[in-house]
């Protein structure tokens, strides 16, 4: 008998309060949960949960029970990973990010950080939505801030700028605005969050202090490349990462804004972008995953 694979099921059923809940994360089907539940109060002689068709609760053996297991998953976790430090990185690694930040920076990097680690297989998820760490198989998943919840551990791994800019024929049509006030009297290309529809905020520091500039929306998109390629003919002012600004400024296509030698009186600039790798417990922070954050914080 598995009793240690019937402490995990029961383990998992009593955080997330159902048995259903359980049998999602761990990819059984409900009925497989309770008969392992089962199975161990046999092996033990004790009702640890008291079941209904609409309701679950733990006894009090249940109760007692629970506190004294409920650790041996994550010390087998610690166990494992103390066996594997002088062990070379391997195995399968799934990675979760931004559609932006995948193409334009994850991508490249991809190949480098094969060659470094070749034992380790990458699977690279690239999407705006919400990922699911444990539905999903996700090991780490790359954020920003807006995209944080108490969920997951976040460490931040880099602060990178964000640009405001527009292409010069737009300038040469609508002027040059030289404070973040302005914005309100140019078309502005404004990214919404495809999870929860909110918009990206224009955010500058202005003094050492933050100011929410007040937007004239002249288009929406929930793609960023969208409000880019948008920006590089004409449509208006964007605020973009600098990993996809950069290369468009340096051919010519857009105009930085509110840099030293174009702005009156004080210099503004926009908040930046903070990057996080995020784990859905310290547990998951094995050697794949610590060597592709100690990678990126290298490299970004």
């Amino acid at each position: 008998m598995d009793v240690l694979g019937l402490i995990g099921n029961f383990i998992r059923v009593v955080e997330n309060g159902s048995i259903a809940a359980a049998a999602r994360t761990k990819g059984l089907s409900p009925a497989a949960v309770s008969q392992s539940l089962s199975r161990l109060e046999t092996h033990l002689g004790v009702r640890l949960l008291s079941r209904t068709t609409r309701s679950m609760t733990l006894t009090e053996s249940g109760k007692r029970y629970f506190e004294k297991v409920r650790h041996i998953p994550h010390d087998i976790e610690l166990a494992s990973q103390a066996a594997a430090l002088e062990t070379r990185p391997q195995g399968p690694l799934c990675i979760a990010t931004t559609a932006a930040f995948g193409r334009y920076v994850l991508a490249p990097l991809m190949p480098a950080f094969k060659a470094s680690y070749p034992d380790i297989d990458i699977e690279l998820i690239s999407t705006d939505r919400n990922v699911d760490h444990r539905l999903e198989g996700v090991d780490v998943s790359i954020r920003i801030e807006a995209q944080l919840n108490d969920q997951l551990i976040a460490r931040k791994i880099a602060s990178l700028p964000f640009i405001f800019c527009a292409a010069p024929a737009y300038l040469e049509r609508a002027g040059t605005p030289r404070k973040p006030e302005e914005l309100s009297q140019h078309a502005c290309l404004v990214f919404r969050y495809p999870t929860d529809g909110r918009f990206l905020p224009w955010d500058f520091i202005v003094d050492g202090q933050p100011v929410n500039a007040k937007l004239n929306p002249e288009f929406i998109s929930d793609d960023i490349d969208i409000i880019a390629k948008i920006a590089v003919n004409g449509g208006g002012i964007a605020r973009l990462a600098s990993f996809i600004a950069r290369p468009l400024i340096a051919k010519g296509q857009l105009t930085p804004l509110f840099c030293p030698d174009n702005s009156d009186g004080d210099f503004a600039h926009a908040s930046p972008m903070n990057i996080y790798a995020c784990v859905n417990e310290r547990s998951a922070l094995n050697s794949k995953v610590r060597a592709f954050i100690a990678f990126l914080e290298d490299k970004i």
